[in-house]
């Protein structure tokens, strides 16, 4: 039965034990096997839905669907209407690549859901008729109890029984950093996801513990199964790029057709020249202006982007990704192994004489302790345990109320444990002590287990020739079990108030705390139990804990900040956790966070309205992460989404730019994401920013140089009709033309180095044209220019000089080509002027383009055979002195256009808010 026609799912975390069997009509010895046929005929395999996966053969017709591969199809259909083969081969030529290219990267692109149906267990042991059984996990119905061990990964979402000491991790479905203990008391109806402690989630691990729960949904109706169903229902956006190309393809289509249409007919009605010369010469117009390499060298502007990304640990999975990059206007990212380390480290503690920072961050044992004076200021250098006994006695008993282990692998120190735990290890081996030392010499004989019911760990040692009892955990309920507390050999009456504040003080800076006490005396080994370590403790301090962020994250989210990008921090951790790492990143917003809970509340209007003035949401569900990047895009703005776990995967696909971790990521949330970090790295995603504007800076420019070579050709012809003349450029000659400036001169900008200025312009205009008016202005200034260039020497060597077409068109061809390249130079800098050694000589690969150009033209010019192909002649070396003069000339002329244009948009700029063609308006 589908999940849309089954009755809503019932809070099964607010109903006790009792309540949630008899609503499922269960038993602690499970189902029959006539009843478990009975339920999976109503509720169906336990399984996600299957995609349909389109054929191979319409994946590829998709590749066609565009207005640019549809005006190439029409011109090769013309070509060959003409009876020009050749033509018509070449051009389907450039369609058959691009289409492939399209066609190879939509084969590897989405595969989110395979990934999420590999993390349902494929078995799970379960109590069957009173009997314990192991089966496919895709039999799993509700109403069966399931058993949980330590290492299991959970079948389907289950409501506990019974939990042993249990944690789970949790990371990849809610975003907590550490496992989270599990118990079997309902919960509040409103209780948020992670907060759920008596539920155990599909596809989540056990990280500790045993359990037993019965099944409560499987399928599309468990947790993983309603994301599953978001990522099929999540539409993704064209990108600005495919946007722009479309417009621009459409207008360039009508364009191209109406004008050759009324020129085909002036040429009929004016001139009287015959219907079959006037189609040619109108397809002759169509070929010449349609630019058939552009498609092919933004794809390979693209690809050329992905390389240089991937070099820089950026790993792009789609091409127009790199373009979108270029204009993302706010990143939400995922907090945990992204903006921070995921290695929880101890930041403070708090002895009853004072407060000591502890530096160094992550499990390297590299850190000094630093006492703080009243206010919290550093009050001198670094102190050792020689100066301060009683840092060191609780630092012993942190490491000896422990059962993490750190080691260094391959250049690399890990925790093998509970992170928490191994935080301890880590801060004491910063004051030379050794976990592997204490406790050889301090043998543990006994021992209470952290339960989340006792919210404490006790351990039995022997200390100095006595026994001594260590208690650690939550420090509200040690404070209920303390009675005094430790200060030198001495203790002292505790003043709860006072600890209660001090809890308060580090929770307030984002910090997990933790509290240790010890008992002296007693018991003897062999005998602890609760009545022991409940009663009689001495408090030696707090500890403060936080997952710390990247070092370098604060100077990549300072040069988002510079680059008018803001980073919003959307995780599944507390608010005041998330407030403190958004704080010493340098978010801009950190007043407030917002809580899934609040986002539920919102309308989408609400939810728009807010999304600009705060940075940091906490307790976000996936749903939660979906509907704020729908919000921002609501508004206008590009969004990039970071994240590593398989909650992250609607919001990924829906983010114009899906980002997932590549270390720590699940492989759900890398195939619904356009580009993979391969070092986890927030830092890596600025770097892919700025080398997306360079892509889409390159693409504008090679755009603004290949249409004037298209424009000048088409105006030739245009103007050949008008006047009743011969056409200039004959359309085989066109299109080499078309093809040999973009294969070589076009390709030269894809390799340009980006702008000095490119971090500091704010996101552009996602709206905004790919050619605005004024590079619409300079491509027709240039058409205008090449145009005269064309018609100039077809005219002087045919009419004036009197030499035959073939001569005419040859030398037409060429002042077109060699004034592209003059023109290419130019390109360079859309606005700045290019009139300096840089900006002549600057570029390798443009040189190299026009040498590689000159020399096919050569060849074009006095082969034999390119001379029967093209119906040219060869040119004298006077026509070559004009060629090449005619080039500079055009190249001075626009770079003279270029200082006009500088001088009065700085006069206009002081008087006006008038728009830097190069600096593109800031966005929401």
């Amino acid at each position: 039965m589908p999940a849309s026609n089954e009755p809503p799912r019932p809070p099964w975390h607010a109903l006790s034990v009792e309540e949630t069997l008899s609503r499922l009509t269960s038993h602690t010895q499970g189902l029959d096997d006539a009843e478990i046929q009975h339920r999976l005929d109503i509720h169906g395999r336990n399984r996600l839905q299957q995609e349909r996966i389109r054929p191979w053969w319409k994946r590829l017709l998709v590749q066609f669907n565009n207005v640019l591969m549809l005006i190439l199809l029409v011109a090769a259909l013309a070509s060959l209407g003409m009876g020009h083969v050749l033509d018509t081969l070449a051009i389907l030529g450039v369609v058959v690549i691009i289409a492939l290219v399209g066609f190879i990267q939509e084969g590897k692109a989405e595969k989110a859901l395979d990934s999420i149906r590999r993390m349902l267990s494929p078995r799970a042991n379960v109590v069957r008729g009173g009997q314990r059984r192991q089966v496919d996990a895709e039999v799993l119905v509700p109403g069966d109890i399931v058993l949980l061990e330590s290492g299991d990964r959970v079948p389907a979402d289950l409501r506990l029984l019974d939990a042993k000491r249990v944690r789970a991790d949790e990371a990849a479905l809610t975003g907590e950093s550490v496992p989270v203990d599990k118990q079997t008391m309902p919960v509040a109806d409103d209780t948020e996801l992670a907060e759920r402690s008596n539920m155990a989630y599909a596809g989540t691990i056990i990280a500790q513990g045993n359990a037993t729960g019965v099944v409560v949904e499987t399928g599309a109706r468990s947790e993983i199964g309603r994301i599953s169903e978001l990522l099929r229902d999540v539409e993704k956006l064209k990108t600005p790029l495919l946007r722009q190309l479309d417009r621009a393809g459409r207008t360039l289509a009508i364009v191209i057709v109406l004008t050759a249409l009324l020129t085909g007919v002036f040429g009929i009605l004016v001139h009287d020249q015959p219907l079959s010369d006037m189609f040619m010469a109108s397809i002759g117009l169509a070929v010449a202006a349609i630019p058939e390499g552009l498609p092919a060298i933004v794809t390979i502007g693209l690809a050329l982007g992905v390389q240089t990304m991937a070099r820089r640990n950026a790993i792009i999975r789609r091409l127009p990704a790199v373009e979108t990059l270029g204009s993302i206007s706010t990143i939400f990212s995922d907090k945990t192994g992204t903006l921070t380390r995921n290695e929880m480290t101890v930041q403070a503690i708090w002895l009853p004489e004072g407060q000591f920072r502890v530096t160094g961050v992550g499990y390297a044992p590299e850190g000094d302790f630093v006492a703080l004076d009243d206010d919290g200021n550093d009050a001198s250098t670094t102190v050792s345990l020689d100066d301060q006994p009683d840092l060191g006695h609780l630092l012993r008993a942190g490491v000896l109320c422990n059962d993490a282990e750190s080691a260094e692998e391959a250049g690399r120190w890990h925790i093998h444990g509970d992170p928490t735990e191994g935080a301890l290890v880590v801060a004491a081996a910063k004051a030379g002590l050794s976990f592997r030392t204490l406790r050889h010499d301090h043998a543990r004989h006994d021992a209470i287990p952290f339960e989340s019911e006792r919210r404490y760990m006790a351990t039995l040692h022997d200390l100095h020739g006595t026994t001594c009892l260590f208690v650690k955990g939550a420090p509200d309920r040690l404070l209920e079990m303390c009675h005094r507390v430790r200060v030198g050999n001495q203790t002292q009456p505790l003043d709860t108030q006072e600890w209660h504040a001090r809890i308060h003080a580090l929770s307030s800076r984002g910090l997990r705390v933790l509290a240790l006490a010890e008992k002296t005396g007693e018991p003897h080994a062999g005998d602890l139990t609760d009545e022991h370590a409940e009663e009689g403790l001495v408090l030696l301090g707090l500890v403060g804990l936080l997952d710390p962020p990247r070092e370098d994250v604060i100077d990549a989210v300072e040069r988002c900040l510079t680059a008018g990008i803001r980073p919003v921090m959307v995780t599944g951790d507390h608010a005041e956790t998330a407030l403190a790492i958004a704080r010493q990143l340098g978010f801009s917003h950190t007043d407030r966070a917002v809580t899934g809970r609040e986002i539920e509340a919102m309308s989408d209007a609400d939810l728009a309205a807010c999304i600009t003035e705060i940075d940091v949401f906490a307790r976000a569900a996936p749903e939660h992460k979906l509907r704020l990047v729908k919000a921002m895009q609501a508004r206008g703005g590009i969004c990039a989404m970071t994240g590593d776990g398989v909650n992250d995967g609607p919001a990924l696909k829906r983010a114009d730019v899906g980002v997932a971790m590549g270390v720590q990521g699940t492989e759900a949330a890398k195939n619904a994401a356009e580009m993979v970090l391969a070092d986890d790295n927030f830092a890596s995603i600025v770097s892919a920013i700025e080398e997306g504007r360079k892509v889409y800076d390159n693409i504008r420019k090679t755009i603004t140089f290949l249409l004037p070579t298209n424009g000048g050709q088409g105006l030739s012809i245009l103007l050949a009709v008008l006047a009743g003349g011969s056409l200039p450029v004959t359309p085989l000659q066109a299109l080499w033309v078309n093809m040999v400036v973009a294969i070589t001169l076009g390709l030269a900008l894809a390799f340009e180095p980006g702008e000095p200025d490119l971090m500091k312009r704010h996101p552009r205009n996602p709206d905004a044209p790919l050619l605005d008016g004024f590079l619409l202005w300079r491509v027709v200034f240039v058409s205008v220019l090449l145009l005269a260039g064309v018609f100039g020497m077809f005219t002087w060597l045919h009419d004036i000089q009197g030499n035959s077409q073939a001569l005419a068109r040859s030398g037409a061809v060429n002042i077109l080509v060699m004034g592209s390249a003059a023109y290419l130079i130019n390109s360079r800098y859309l606005v700045y002027s290019a009139l300096s050694k840089q900006g002549v000589f600057g570029s390798r690969s443009v040189w190299l383009a026009i040498t590689l150009v000159v020399l096919l033209q050569l060849g074009w010019t006095y082969l034999p055979f390119m001379q029967r192909l093209f119906g040219n002649e060869a040119l004298s070396l006077i026509h070559w002195l004009v060629i090449v003069s005619a080039s500079i000339i055009l190249f001075l002329i626009v770079e003279l256009e270029k200082g006009v244009w500088r001088y009065f948009h700085r006069s206009l700029r002081g008087r006006s808010s008038t728009h830097d063609p190069l600096t593109p308006r800031k966005t929401t």
